[in-house]
């Protein structure tokens, strides 16, 4: 039977305790522990607490671990999320599980937590690993809190060291990119050449200027919309939906790259093929098998082969497309329209990787007061 008064008592390590016994459903008491500053705020903390138990406020005894509730947690998220997307959050989180996800989820301390998050890095894993599997942690918690299974989040007081600035690449300088081009258009495969041409003249990913069907090109209005992505998923190629709802854009096409559409294009109808069929084939099919599109590492494969024989520093597939917004943001187009053409989910994310490029802009623009008071010599 619990005591009906409270005391503090001071421990060791100056901290004050008061030990309530808490009434569960079964009849029986559990003793927890409250801890404070001083008696006063051990004190007063007990109270609040044994006062939410009574209230029915606080969560009873759970048995789920954080592996069992992080599995059914990652089963909804399935459905929401793309195939590639998914396997991410699946390594991310099994990143804690590995030392969390035995325990109890209402057992879980911040202590816990930042230890976990010193051995992930102890195990070599990058900043960004770890700040990926934090989020997702704190999603966990926040829908615990929701189903009021815990009463407390144990990530709220976790803080990372402030990530350093995004970057989406390196840029080409223009007599890499007049190379470049020229190289495309000597490419064997125009599939290919033109693919990589797309990246770099509208700022496609890889996996969207793959997913394009002939039916996304508008010749009449001289743009292209961005519907679907083809991706490498564990060795094979995937058809998803874009990275994110705003990569569901639609492009304006530079008049020269539109004008190689618009020859391939007739080249296919005066071969035979029926217009209307040729709107559902794919822009850049497998020489395989034309029901699907190039294999999703063709790109880079290409590119490599073609960097190498020009005697250019490396160059990825997505450089060419933060060679795009690059050049974009040169010519003086607003964040905004970049962030637009590239399917940035918020213009903040722009502005985060190009800030570099605004900054040099922005100091070309200077005033001088003393130009409102000088003399004017014509006067």
């Amino acid at each position: 039977m619990p005591r009906k008064g409270l005391k503090a008592r001071k421990r060791k390590d100056g901290r004050w305790e008061v030990r309530p016994y808490l009434r569960e459903p079964d009849g029986r008491y559990r003793r927890v522990s409250v801890f404070g500053k001083t008696a006063e705020e051990a004190l007063r903390k007990a109270r609040e607490l044994v006062a939410q138990h009574e209230k029915g406020l606080l969560p009873t005894r759970d048995a789920t671990t954080l592996a069992t509730f992080a599995e059914k947690w990652l089963a909804r998220k399935r459905a929401t999320l793309a195939p590639k997307t998914f396997i991410n959050y699946q390594r991310e989180v099994g990143y804690l599980l590995t030392y969390l996800g035995h325990m109890r989820l209402q057992a879980i301390k911040p202590a816990d937590v930042r230890e976990a998050l010193d051995r992930m890095a102890a195990q070599g894993l990058g900043p960004r690993a770890i700040r990926k599997a934090l989020t997702h942690l704190r999603a966990l918690f926040k829908e615990a809190l929701a189903l009021e299974i815990v009463h407390r989040d144990p990530t709220a007081s976790i803080r990372l060291q402030a990530p350093t600035r995004r970057t989406a690449g390196r840029t080409l300088e223009p007599h890499e990119v007049a190379a470049l081009l020229k190289a495309l258009d000597a490419w064997p495969t125009w599939e290919v050449g033109t693919a990589l041409r797309l990246c770099l003249a509208v700022g496609l990913r890889p996996g969207e200027a793959l997913g394009l069907k002939w039916g996304d090109v508008d010749f009449e209005a001289g743009t292209l919309a961005v519907r679907r992505a083809w991706t490498n998923l564990k060795g094979r190629g995937v058809l998803t939906t874009p990275k994110t709802p705003s990569s569901l854009r639609t492009i304006p096409v530079p008049p020269k790259t539109l004008e190689r559409l618009r020859a391939r294009w007739g080249a296919l109808v005066e071969a035979g093929v029926d217009p209307l069929d040729l709107r559902e084939a794919w822009v850049f099919p497998s020489a395989k098998d034309p029901s699907q599109p190039l294999n999703p590492h063709s790109l880079a494969h290409a590119l490599r082969k073609i960097v190498a024989r020009l005697g250019l520093p490396p160059i990825r597939p997505h450089d060419l497309r933060h060679t795009y917004a690059s050049l974009l943001l040169a010519e003086g187009a607003p964040p905004e329209v970049v962030a637009g053409r590239l399917g940035h989910a918020r213009p903040s994310i722009t502005l985060d990787i190009y800030r570099h490029l605004l900054a040099r802009e922005k100091e070309a623009w200077t005033f001088d007061p003393e130009d409102l008071v000088a003399p004017n010599p014509q006067a």
